[in-house]
């Protein structure tokens, strides 16, 4: 009897013992969460546009301060964030916020180590450049009533001072030798010159003022317009004429002569820094290098054997000359050319539950880049939804210049920029709202960029690639990829000349010359960025291989996909962990009776 209630005495003690153990992790899953929106709310706070970009308008009067003062501010608060976090025991948590735990840990050191590189100095590039930041901010603002247009007033009004400030940081740049080169940024001032009008109402930032919700009224509308002019011919483009002629008069000539970021001070190290974080790989520039040889190679085996199998006779210079120069290969108005890639994404959209089970809710649009900033830009591109829901993505395509965007293309770059690539991606993590915000709107760019360029192979799966010409158009467009890992690597670590680079692309792909010019500078004025893509798909096609041989006939490409997807965007590494364990967890069940 007196063991009975010792015994019960103990197991009480245990069942305490157990709830304060309990108590404490929960505990420490609420500072965990309360630590990602606090560094949540600091980046909205920090970045406006970025919390406009994702649906939180509570910032959209303000502009991110440029000042040295504020790059220290945030640079502290990652630091900040990693000793806060290391107070939270990782022991005890659930599966999902050890998980959040890991990436947030990563996400900061990573941080903390870019801190070294002054890269804020290179603050100007042809692509997401500060002359054109406003332009495209405009497009995800919410202009619904008066406050929404006195924030974008309040915008405008700001842009000055966010501009001096922009020109502030290349003059420091300038002087430490932290420059982009000329070349690739010959275009800026043209893209600035398409934004000054001698008629305000022709502005482009003046869009929003034509037409306005009858709910303001009249005088509340003409008030509107009368500041609007204001700001823009007070403002905005004498801010616009000052920075063009800075960068003409000071800022090119000052650039350095060299393509490489190696040759800025400790440009070899930040190079090495930059492949670590847009790949989340430990892979050095030479085995990239070498990697995109090997890929070129293959990949040249199967475009040879589309040209056999077309009937074509000819070389493989031939071919490209054919598909480059024939005009059954081009559209001839820019709205047909948005018409096509408006009817191929519909065409699309049916197909997808052959392979997915789960579809995002946010629906997408195409529209073309606007006239002033598309010959610099790339093919295409795509801004993403407002998190919350309340704006849609956008498919962004480039009308400059028909005769440099061949038809051949479309499938695989519609298929790459909507669906199933990077609309489908981002949104559905965008709709994962158990995940904490950081991890919904992650940006592991391999991660990212990996998932589309995959979703470009699902094409043939998804009944396209029917003709030997979409067909080689995927092919090119993997080929594109595979080129960027031996460019990429060639111009930041090995010397290769801009010109070299882009003989390169035009020997291996069907590009035209236009888009692998402004290819190449994107690589000079992003380094790394490109190698992205293809260590991306590599290791998903890894992965996919690996499931369909481990569970054999049990293999479900829709169950694949939603396993990929449904932790939002991870390092490589991280994803291989979780989809090896996934892989594991099916094996499991298909053994089950």
């Amino acid at each position: 009897m007196r063991n009975q209630i010792l015994a019960v005495m103990m197991g009480g003690m245990m069942v305490i013992a157990s709830s304060e153990v309990q108590a404490q992790q929960t505990t420490h899953a609420n500072a965990l969460r309360q630590l990602f929106a606090s560094d949540w709310e600091f980046r909205h706070r920090e970045h406006p546009e970025t919390a406009t970009w994702q649906g939180d308008h509570r910032y959209d009067q303000k502009l991110t301060d440029l000042s040295q003062a504020a790059f220290e501010r945030r640079k502290a608060h990652d630091r900040d964030m990693l000793a806060r976090l290391s107070g939270i025991p990782r022991a005890g948590l659930s599966k999902q916020d050890a998980l959040s735990y890991d990436l947030f840990k990563r996400e900061k050191e990573v941080a903390v180590e870019g801190q070294q590189f002054p890269n804020e100095l290179l603050a100007l590039d042809q692509l997401d450049g500060p002359h054109l930041m406003m332009g495209q901010l405009m497009q995800v603002m919410p202009f619904t009533n008066k406050t929404e247009y006195d924030n974008y007033l309040a915008r405008l009004a700001a842009y000055p001072t966010y501009m001096a400030q922009v020109m502030d940081l290349l003059r420091r740049g300038m002087a430490d030798g932290w420059t982009q080169p000329a070349v690739p940024l010959r275009g800026v001032a043209a893209q600035i010159t398409g934004q000054i009008v001698d008629t305000v109402e022709l502005s482009p930032y003046y869009a929003p003022f034509k037409t306005m919700p009858p709910s303001i009224g009249s005088e509340g509308q003409a008030s509107l317009r009368t500041a609007a002019r204001a700001a823009i011919l007070d403002g905005v483009q004498p801010v616009l004429a000052r920075f063009r002629e800075f960068v003409v008069d000071s800022y090119l000539p000052a650039g350095r002569s060299s393509p490489a970021i190696s040759t800025v001070p400790d440009g070899a190290d930040y190079y090495r820094f930059a492949i670590k974080r847009e790949t989340t790989t430990d892979l050095t520039a030479e085995q990239i290098y070498q990697i995109g040889l090997s890929e070129v190679a293959r990949i040249r085996k199967l475009m040879d054997s589309v040209i056999t199998a077309s009937g074509f006779k000819g070389s493989f210079t031939d071919w490209l000359k054919f598909l480059r120069t024939d005009p059954q290969f081009y559209e001839t108005t820019a709205d047909g050319l948005v018409r096509r890639y408006r009817d191929l994404a519909k065409r699309i959209d049916p197909e997808l539950p052959r392979l997915f089970a789960e579809l995002p809710r946010a629906p997408y649009g195409v529209k073309p880049f606007p006239d002033y900033e598309a010959p610099s830009q790339t093919t295409a591109r795509y801004y993403p939804g407002a998190a919350d829901g309340s704006r849609a993505g956008y498919f962004m395509v480039n009308t400059y210049r028909l005769d440099a965007r061949p038809l051949y293309e479309l499938e695989a770059l519609t298929l790459h920029e909507a669906v199933p690539g990077h609309h489908l991606q981002l949104s559905r993590a965008q709709e994962l709202t158990d995940l904490p915000d950081f991890r919904r709107n992650g940006d592991y760019t391999a991660y990212i960029e990996g998932w589309a360029l995959y979703a470009e192979s699902l094409g043939e799966e998804l009944g396209f690639y029917r003709d030997p010409y979409s067909k080689f158009g995927q092919l090119t467009y993997e080929m594109w990829r595979a080129c960027r890992l031996v460019v990429d690597t060639g111009i930041h670590a090995k010397g290769w000349s801009r010109e070299q680079a882009i003989k390169y692309m035009m020997d291996n792909t069907a590009k035209s010359e236009q888009d692998v010019t402004v290819e190449v500078d994107r690589y000079i004025a992003w380094p790394g960025q490109a190698l992205a893509y293809k260590l991306g798909e590599l290791k998903i096609k890894e992965l996919r291989a690996k499931a369909a041989h481990e569970l054999g006939s049990k293999f479900d490409v829709r169950r694949f996909h939603n396993a990929l997807l449904d932790n939002g965007p991870l390092p490589l590494n991280v994803l291989e962990v979780e989809m090896v364990a996934w892989i594991s967890r099916e094996s499991a069940i298909s053994r089950k009776p």
